[in-house]
């Protein structure tokens, strides 16, 4: 971040706070459409006030629709590679009835293209009639996975949640090289990268200073994401710019990456990124603009395969998440954690489907592609992990990336944040959960990577539609009575059928979450192996 980013973006935070209190100090009702228009009809079209002006929504089904609305200022031209810029005011009534373009990326199963730069826009749901109410609702935001290259807010739909009391915001932020990217050049006197990290704290600071006229509560915001979304909220949890913008946490499959690369090892990569699109001669000055100009598409084709995630920069991240939850130095609110039972079997099988179907003698090296195995030891996970154990390789390596990836690192961060603030953990596990993205394979998908979703959202768009059971609908109606429970109240459990023990170092109690039979669960560590994984290296 550029000195002069730095001092416009803490400039920023100051009028955010401000707007805060002014709309604090203020009815919190909205404006009915004949209030707003001066007229009446029989289609009710909900309008209200944000700090930038008017919008009217949709009603749809008993749930007031927002869509569409600007949170920043397009990062184009020259904002492109700066902290989020204020969105300019509208006068009038702007519409908001549809959703606005998501931001650039590729083709994928998990989001459709786009070479859209305009793309910071959030949506406001809230339970019909709530812009006229003073009920102050909980809120939740949303932030959509997809490895931070993928995915959009307009994918989730999360009416049932709504209708159940909640104001849900989903918002979009910057993917790819256009969030993520780090370049001395781009840099000046700071530090570079974590650009849509900025992005959400900014939709967080709209939060706070807008929700109330949608019927929220500006004071009760839980910040909630799943897979890059989830590693973003324990971003922010370990962000400083993100104090006091969030009250709770929830996070689901997100603790893949709780050591995140150096400043320097992330600039690097990114001057190489600068060589490739033919950026690499002038002054840091003449690389930058070089870099500003590019277009979208040929920036969206040239994006490392490995993708992008956020580094220590300096600013937004000062020290690895692992620290900052180990030594207390991060935002303390109450956390809601989890994983899934099966989580890397998703990854399994995209290989598959990519031309690489596993066969036994692959599996070493397929072994050493996994991000959380040090290179040195996976001749040990190997042993660990031995193929006579499976009924396939497939299954093998699933197990080998579920425990290392995603599974230990779940509990690492409940073992760490329990001792400052109150800790819920969970596992999925319904090994008959639908695969709603990719087609069958040789090997059952189980309580797969993203599987649980389905059970909080409806899907608006999804390559392989498939309905819950009598019972899965069952466990789904429970997870969200207890998402909403934790929001309202911090404490996730509703009725003493659905104890959910906050956890300790203790006990390490979890809640299982499975259609046949939901409980409290003791030997999660056991099962995933955790202490060999936290042995190596030692």
């Amino acid at each position: 971040m550029s000195r002069r980013g730095n001092l416009a973006w803490r400039g920023w935070l100051g009028i955010g706070l401000a707007a805060a209190t002014i709309v604090a100090g203020v009815s919190t009702a909205g404006l009915s459409t004949a209030e707003a228009s001066g007229t009446t009809g029989t289609v009710r079209a909900p309008v209200t006030s944000t700090t930038d002006g008017l919008v009217r929504g949709s009603d749809t089904q008993g749930v007031d629709e927002f869509l569409g609305i600007p949170y920043a200022a397009p990062p184009v031209g020259t904002l492109r590679w700066q902290p989020p810029q204020p969105a300019a005011r509208w006068s009038g009534v702007r519409e908001a009835t549809a959703f606005a373009p998501h931001c650039a990326q590729p083709a994928s199963t998990f989001g459709t293209a786009s070479t859209s730069e305009d793309c910071l826009y959030l949506n406001v749901y809230a339970p019909a009639g709530s812009t006229r109410s003073l009920a102050g609702r909980p809120v939740m935001v949303w932030i959509h996975g997809g490895a931070f290259v993928y995915g959009e807010s307009d994918n989730y739909d999360p009416s049932a949640l709504v209708r159940a009391g909640a104001v849900v915001v989903s918002i979009n932020y910057r993917l790819g090289a256009f969030g993520f990217l780090a370049d001395s050049a781009l840099a000046d006197h700071g530090a570079s990268g974590n650009y849509g990290l900025m992005d959400q704290q900014v939709a967080l600071r709209w939060v706070r200073a807008n929700i109330g006229r949608f019927g929220g509560n500006p004071g009760n915001v839980t910040l909630w994401g799943e897979s890059a979304g989830g590693l973003s909220v324990l971003s922010q949890l370990a962000s400083p710019g993100a104090r006091g913008l969030f009250d709770k946490a929830i996070v689901e499959s997100g603790a893949y990456d709780l050591n995140p690369q150096s400043l320097t090892d992330a600039e690097t990569s990114g001057t190489a990124f600068a060589t490739k699109l033919g950026c690499d001669t002038g002054t840091s000055a003449q690389i930058a603009a070089c870099l500003r100009t590019v277009p979208t598409a040929q920036i969206v084709s040239a994006e490392p395969l490995a993708g992008y995630r956020p580094d220590i920069d300096g600013t937004v991240l000062t020290r690895s998440l692992q620290q900052s939850f180990a030594t207390g130095q991060f935002n303390r609110v109450p956390i809601l954690n989890g994983s899934n039972r099966d989580e890397y079997r998703l990854f399994v099988a995209e290989d598959a489907l990519g031309g690489a179907p596993l066969t036994p003698a692959a599996y070493p090296t397929m072994v050493g592609t996994i991000p959380s195995v040090p290179t040195g030891d996976v001749a040990a996970a190997v042993s660990e992990y031995p193929l006579s154990d499976y009924p396939s390789p497939a299954l093998a390596l699933g197990a080998v990336g579920t425990d290392s990836e995603f599974a230990c690192t779940a509990l690492t961060v409940d073992q760490l944040v329990s001792h400052c603030v109150p800790t819920y953990g969970y596992e999925f596990t319904d090994e008959q959960a639908p695969e709603l993205f990719l087609p069958p394979q040789s090997f059952p998908y189980g309580a797969a990577h993203e599987s649980e979703v389905q059970y909080l959202f409806s899907y608006t768009d999804a390559p392989f539609p498939a309905s819950l059971s009598t019972q899965q609908q069952g466990l789904a109606a429970s997870m969200r009575t207890s998402w909403l429970a934790f929001a309202r109240n911090a404490r996730p459990s509703t009725t003493a059928a659905a104890q959910w023990p906050r956890f300790t170092d203790n006990t390490e109690r979890l809640r299982t979450l499975d259609p046949q039979q939901s409980g409290v669960e003791t030997n999660f560590a056991t099962t995933h192996n955790c202490g060999f994984w936290a042995g190596l290296g030692s």
